[in-house]
């Protein structure tokens, strides 16, 4: 083949293709651009192992350099994509460079959502998405220091936990009800909240933040109504996908690069992966996901297409987070509408809750029962019907509810 593929962004779902492209047959040239200094690494652990100093830098790294050379994919790295042209079919990069391409990937990922408020500029106030993020978190990440989380979602609640092993004093506080409001049922928003609680992490819910103050750096955050004295602040609230240079190029954008089912955007010669995507998931519903799950295999899928091998993508979606010692696993996707099944106590710090929809499992919380979210990952993906009363009823092994 002397077709050329160019990828841009180098991440989870960008590494992903160009394994599964070299898998699927393709043997044309492959080239991958990041605007960051690393070949593609996980997020995922940055605001758990590799905060808390457990996990070394080499360890992020999803693939070895020696994979890209024997793959024959040349990576740019340090450098980004400032347009796309269609018609001419190529990449212009910010230096001036220009990328021809036979077929064009988009894995340009999410970017942070930033507060826009009254000293939201100010020193001392991080964000946490790249390596070199929680690199800069890390030299004020320091015992006996006060730190303000914005958003108790999975990142605002991660680093929580981190701060609250190595010793910081912390607070959290968040606009709605109850933690990871958007991400879990109230039960699971209830049993987290606790054991936050009993770490020493005090948690300020229904807070909205106004604004912060400081000489020269923070040292208030103003939130509901009153001030609190602050050494840093971490600011999670949520992650936009990067889709501005697929929209400035014309193709079809709403909250991310809208792709079909073989990860195909309104043009043909370009298609997209991962979080930067808003794609259909497996009941038809346009969504857009920030996950690992959907950067794999929305970029195998891609590959798939590319190489003339089109599948439709119908996998369920999983997520987890990690605090403390809990582990936290999901599969499918939840509505409020949804009927709940508890198995297990959550006073054993070993429980699950099932979301049933039409008498079909629609979603599963697992904390520390990975059997139990494999089970319900399974049955989400079979559709088979199943009884609350039997979920709940642990005289069943769980791995009955198949059968």
């Amino acid at each position: 083949m002397s077709e050329k593929i160019v990828i841009i962004g180098a991440g989870q779902a960008g590494a992903q293709a160009v394994q599964s492209l070299r898998a699927e047959g393709f043997t044309g040239a492959i080239t991958m651009v990041g605007d960051e200094a690393y070949p593609p690494y996980q997020r995922p652990p940055l605001s758990k192992a590799y905060l808390l100093g457990q996990l070394e830098r080499p360890r992020l790294f999803l693939k070895s350099d020696a994979f890209y050379a024997e793959a024959g994919c040349e990576l740019l790295l340090n450098t980004s994509a400032k347009a796309i042209d269609r018609a001419a079919k190529a990449v212009e990069l910010t230096d001036g460079r220009k990328l021809p391409y036979d077929k064009l990937l988009l894995t340009t990922g999410g970017r942070v959502r930033k507060l826009r408020c009254p000293g939201a500029e100010l020193p001392g106030i991080f964000y946490l998405k790249t390596i070199a993020d929680v690199d800069a978190l890390q030299a004020a990440f320091l015992p006996g220091k006060r730190i303000a989380i914005v958003g108790a979602g999975y990142i605002g609640l991660e680093v929580a936990a981190v701060g609250a092993k190595r010793g910081l004093q912390v607070t959290v506080f968040e606009a709605t009800d109850r933690v990871m409001s958007r991400a879990v049922s109230p039960a699971m928003s209830e049993f987290f909240g606790a054991e936050h609680a009993k770490a020493g992490v005090t948690l300020k819910l229904n807070t909205g933040v106004e604004g912060f103050e400081g000489n020269g750096k923070v040292e208030r955050i103003l939130a509901g109504g009153q001030a609190y004295d602050c050494d840093l602040v971490l600011v999670g609230i949520g992650v936009l996908g990067n889709d501005n240079l697929a929209s400035e190029a014309g193709l079809a954008c709403s909250d991310g690069i809208v792709v079909d089912r073989n990860a195909m955007t309104s043009d043909p010669a370009i298609f997209a992966a991962g979080d930067c995507t808003r794609h259909y998931g497996r009941e038809g519903i346009e969504l857009r996901l920030e996950c690992v799950q959907n950067a794999i295999d929305q970029a195998k899928h891609a590959a798939l297409a590319m190489t003339g091998k089109p599948k439709d993508y119908s996998e369920v979606p999983w997520f987890w987070s990690d605090q403390y010692d809990l582990k936290l696993q999901i599969a499918g996707l939840a509505r409020p509408t949804d009927s709940l099944a508890l198995r297990g106590d959550p006073g054993q710090r070993k429980f699950s809750v099932f979301h049933l929809r039409d008498g079909k499992v629609a979603a599963v919380e697992a904390v520390n029962a990975g059997q139990d979210y494999m089970i319900g990952k399974k049955l989400i993906a079979e559709g088979k019907p199943v009884e609350a009363a039997r979920i709940a009823d642990l005289s069943v092994p769980v791995k009955n509810l198949l059968t």
